[in-house]
């Protein structure tokens, strides 16, 4: 695991990989920025109107008249919003790296030296993608609305989206890295014997993933510049998922090797 991360910082640094966090960066920053304009307003209006009018959330501009806190309305609103969005934006910058850049950095490195004479069993396509990264990312949207409430009770800000993040990595990871050089039962074998390895690679990145989603909970510059702010971040995303992509094929591509060398998979 230690020589993987290691192999993943270095590769990191190469000019292909640092293309490759730029391309979903740049291309997700302007979707979300033409989003941003034409919603953002009518979106911190609307959240205004529901917090005082709404039944449900009437309570909280009911505490703060109480406490003499009218003036953090106009806080509030933003920060809801800005709560709701944090994960839908994640999510979507990792469904599209897992669709666009994950390949490429597989095929990156299986012109190395290290792994350019492994069999490629193709054990995995793009259905069998859609189809799995659909069940997890629908596993990781209830979980996350589950615990959404909990997320502004310090800390738990810090170690819910990790641990979601992280879990969400993983499934995502373990599929694509070894879509093109696992079968399905080589991939099955390597998740069954590494997965508490593999789940603690994911709640690391998730770790890694989780300082720009601390950033913008807690920042108030972040909160006033949410739109520009959140471009930053999505790079700061983007480059985190793509050196989890590099970890996690480093690993489970030289495992997957030395299990083939022992015998203990049979690739034929």
């Amino acid at each position: 695991m230690f020589r993987s991360f290691g192999l993943a910082l270095i590769g990191l640094l190469h000019p292909r990989i640092i293309w490759l966090t730029f391309r979903p960066f740049i291309l997700l920053s302007l979707l979300w920025g033409i989003l941003f304009y034409f919603i953002w307003e009518k979106s911190i209006a609307i959240m205004s109107d529901l917090i005082t009018n709404s039944f449900i959330t009437s309570w909280l501009a009911d505490l703060m008249t109480t406490a003499g806190w009218d003036e953090l309305r106009a806080v509030v609103a933003p920060l809801l919003f800005v709560g709701l969005l944090i994960p839908i934006i994640t999510i979507s910058l990792l469904i599209f790296i897992a669709f666009t850049s994950v390949p490429g950095v597989v095929k990156h490195l299986s012109k190395q030296k290290h792994y350019l004479s492994m069999y490629e069993a193709k054990g995995g396509g793009l259905i069998g993608s859609i189809g799995y990264s659909f069940i997890s990312i629908l596993i990781c949207l209830v979980l996350l609305l589950l615990t959404l409430p909990f997320w502004w009770m310090p800390p738990m800000v810090a170690i819910i989206p990790p641990l979601l993040w992280g879990w969400l990595t993983m499934r995502l990871m373990t599929y694509d890295v070894l879509a093109q050089h696992a079968s399905a039962d080589e991939r099955a074998v390597l998740i069954s014997k590494h997965k508490w390895t593999l789940l603690i690679m994911g709640v690391i990145s998730g770790l890694l993933g989780a300082v720009p989603t601390f950033f913008w909970a807690t920042s108030a510059f972040a909160l006033v510049f949410f739109p520009l702010v959140s471009f930053f971040a999505l790079w700061v995303y983007s480059m985190v998922f793509i050196f989890s992509t590099l970890w996690f094929a480093h690993y489970l591509l030289e495992e997957l090797r030395l299990e083939r060398l022992n015998g203990v998979i049979d690739v034929s």
